[in-house]
């Protein structure tokens, strides 16, 4: 097969010609070219090998052999839809329904998140009769027409706000309104979605839902504050709204302390539907939605059949069921809570240590690391962790940014991630800030020509310091980086 294989060029060119164009890829300007995973590994077409920090479909490692042969053995024997009796769908359903609370016991399967959330937007209009949906900004919940439109994220770049989508503000404890000094931030948040859905009632509004995810990631790697969701819960029910935790994202054991996201949010808080997609296959096509009896009768009283060809398949359910067996038997929950705390450690001594580091925030494996470029304002580094994410790629890291001002880098690596893994990324971390820093302090010493929209000035490109770093990949010699910090920002 690696016989066969193309090279690097002709397959951009033949990506180029041949997909969309709005299917982008990582590192546009030098795409790396992915040919085999394994763990929380990928390796190019010339074997070079790099560290995956963001990749949190491959949950419990890439090419898990264990996920991969359920896979293959269940596809020898049997594959088909779920209008058939298979012992694989009711397995997967009682495994599933150990982990939630015992209100959450009825299962849709589905292929994708985006499937999930849509039929979650259903079932929830169904059950109240109303239309209208609460989100939070700077939300994605999935790129379905349906659920455009409940993703400021991306409705604010096509059509805009619907009439019925109500937007209420991110709970950001370091950049929002209400932040890490003030005395009470998540009653204050909550307060802010209740007038949203008042103001909404005034105009003759009926709220169906209120869609979040359980730690929003798009918006920059949130940490809602504890209380939150149950006030905002009890706001939205009053209004005849149901509350649906997204898990795509964040779900089965990546904050470590539980295997639920929305459970750091108290043991007594429950929402009423629950979705679920990226990690539960493990990179196989598998979603999921979980509600309650009386959500789910409903939905069963339109009379209509919900049919989803693929999803819960004997092949889909297998895969579920292996990824929550590996789980259990590697211990991977705990885990992500001894590596993730070790990785934060690790990641607060550079934010004493480098000032662009505004805050460390997370838990478990999901980890922001908000750049800034000034303490007081916390003005967005955006251009920056940009060049910072370009260096990483070059030193075999995989890292990528989130959050309105693509500032803060965000750390979702698959769960086997290690301790090693944890040193090497802060190692190599702390070099290409360190350059930086050298880069920003020539600068002003040189009074050259200002670069615009930049607070330092940049020396002429001969003079400007090339950094060199480690390479996992290469026996500890250095690899220079193409492009000098200088050259980035002022091009």
């Amino acid at each position: 097969m690696a016989a066969d294989q193309r090279g690097k060029a002709e397959t951009l060119a033949l990506r180029r010609r041949l997909i969309g164009s709005s299917c982008r890829l990582f590192f546009p300007e030098d795409p790396v070219k992915i040919v085999r995973g394994q763990g929380q590994y990928m390796y190019d077409e010339q074997g070079a090998e790099y560290l995956d920090c963001i990749n949190n479909v491959a949950h419990v490692g890439h090419c898990h052999p264990l996920v991969v042969q359920a896979a293959h053995e269940q596809n020898q024997v049997l594959n088909t839809n779920s209008r058939y009796l298979h012992d694989n769908i009711v397995n997967y359903a009682q495994r599933l329904a150990e982990t939630l609370p015992e209100q959450l016991c009825v299962f849709y399967f589905l292929n994708s998140g985006s499937e999930a959330n849509d039929l979650a937007l259903r079932l929830a209009r169904q059950y109240t009769g109303h239309q209208d949906v609460v989100v939070l900004d700077h939300a994605y919940h999935g790129h379905l027409s349906s659920l455009i439109d409940i993703s400021p994220y991306k409705f604010r770049n096509l059509d805009g706000q619907k009439e019925w989508v109500h937007v209420a503000p991110l709970p950001d404890t370091y950049r929002g309104p209400y932040r890490e000094d003030h005395p009470n931030p998540a009653e204050a948040y909550a307060s802010d979605v209740k007038h949203v859905i008042d103001s909404a009632r005034e105009r003759g509004r009926k709220i169906a839902a209120f869609f979040m995810e359980s730690l929003p990631s798009v918006g920059g790697q949130i940490i809602p504050p504890e209380g939150y969701f149950p006030r905002v819960a009890e706001h939205v029910h009053r209004a005849g709204g149901v509350f649906v935790a997204d898990e795509i994202q964040v779900g089965f054991g990546r904050v470590g302390k539980h295997f639920w996201a929305f459970q750091l949010q108290g043991e007594d808080f429950v929402p009423d539907i629950v979705t679920m997609g990226k990690p539960i296959g493990n990179g196989h096509p598998l979603a999921c939605v979980a509600t309650t009896q009386a959500v789910a009768r409903a939905f069963e009283a339109t009379g209509v059949e919900y049919f989803n060809t693929f999803g819960g398949s004997p092949v889909s359910c297998a895969v579920g069921l292996a990824v929550l067996e590996v789980l259990e038997k590697e211990q991977l929950q705990a885990h992500a809570t001894h590596v993730g705390s070790f990785l934060m450690e690790l990641l607060r001594q550079q934010k004493a240590k480098h000032p662009i580091i505004g805050d460390v925030r997370g838990v478990g494996l999901f980890i922001g690391v908000d750049l800034i470029r000034d303490e007081a304002t916390r003005k967005p580094a955006t251009e920056e962790a940009d060049y910072l994410v370009s260096r990483l790629k070059e030193n075999y890291i995989l890292l990528s940014t989130d959050g309105p001002g693509r500032n803060v880098l965000k750390f979702k690596p698959p769960m086997c991630f290690s301790l090693d893994d944890a040193r090497h990324v802060v190692a190599t971390l702390d070099a290409v800030l360190t350059d930086m820093e050298e880069v920003l302090r020539t600068c002003a010493t040189l009074r050259l020509q200002p670069c615009p929209a930049l607070p330092f000035r940049c020396p002429a490109p001969e003079v400007s310091r090339v950094g060199c770093l480690p390479s996992r990949t290469t026996g500890g010699h250095l690899t220079r980086s193409s492009t000098s910090f200088t050259a980035f920002l002022c091009k």
